[in-house]
């Protein structure tokens, strides 16, 4: 008799464990949901945000790379018409300076996509992140193709410049031009971006 009360007592207590068991499991995985809501709060599309974030990287790098061109071709130019006239050398830095802006634009836009891609929001949908880098890569490629204007006129027009200064007023208007091209872009990001405010706020 002890022996069977001890067996029926063995198998209760075995059976008490595996509802443990159970509940611990039940709990662990309401946990892990709650966790996982947690860090995709996102309830629209999980890949939303990385379409936005890609957006900001697109404005920074690209107008960064404009940027990076017109300068180096710019300084090219600059570097060799100062060996023979050293006194037009702060005169023709112009161009590097047009060209520097550039990058700004896009740390403008990139800033701008970064601070609209909220977690706390929950509501940041596909709509959002095309917008977003759609807004990124009109100011970032607008850059880039202005960096490249600018590096190019910059290289000639400083060099003829040195050899004749009547020419510095129109180096000067068509850097201005080429400037207007990532200015463009910029305007059209800005629109772009804001666009992705509206439909969250609708």
């Amino acid at each position: 008799i002890d022996i069977r009360h001890q067996a029926k007592y063995q198998r209760q207590k075995k059976g008490d464990t595996r509802r443990k068991e159970r509940i611990a499991d039940q709990r662990s995985e309401n946990q892990n949901a709650t966790d996982r809501s947690k860090m995709a709060p996102f309830s629209g599309d999980e890949t939303a945000p990385f379409f936005g974030f890609l957006g900001a990287a697109a404005a920074l790098v690209f107008s960064c790379m404009g940027a990076a061109y017109g300068t180096a071709k710019s300084g090219v130019g600059v570097a060799s018409m100062g060996v023979m006239r050293p006194e037009l050398v702060m005169k023709s830095i112009v161009p590097v300076v047009m060209a520097g802006v550039l990058g700004i634009y896009g740390l403008i836009i990139a800033v701008i996509i970064s601070t609209g891609i909220n977690p706390k929001a929950k509501s940041y949908y596909l709509f959002d992140g095309y917008a977003h880098l759609s807004s990124g890569l009109a100011c970032g490629l607008a850059g880039l193709s202005a960096g490249m204007a600018i590096g190019i006129v910059g290289d000639a027009g400083v060099r003829a410049n040195a050899q004749q200064p009547k020419l510095f007023v129109g180096m000067i208007l068509i850097l201005i031009f080429a400037e207007a091209l990532a200015l463009y872009g910029l305007i059209v990001g800005i629109i772009l971006s804001s666009r992705a405010g509206q439909s969250r706020a609708e």
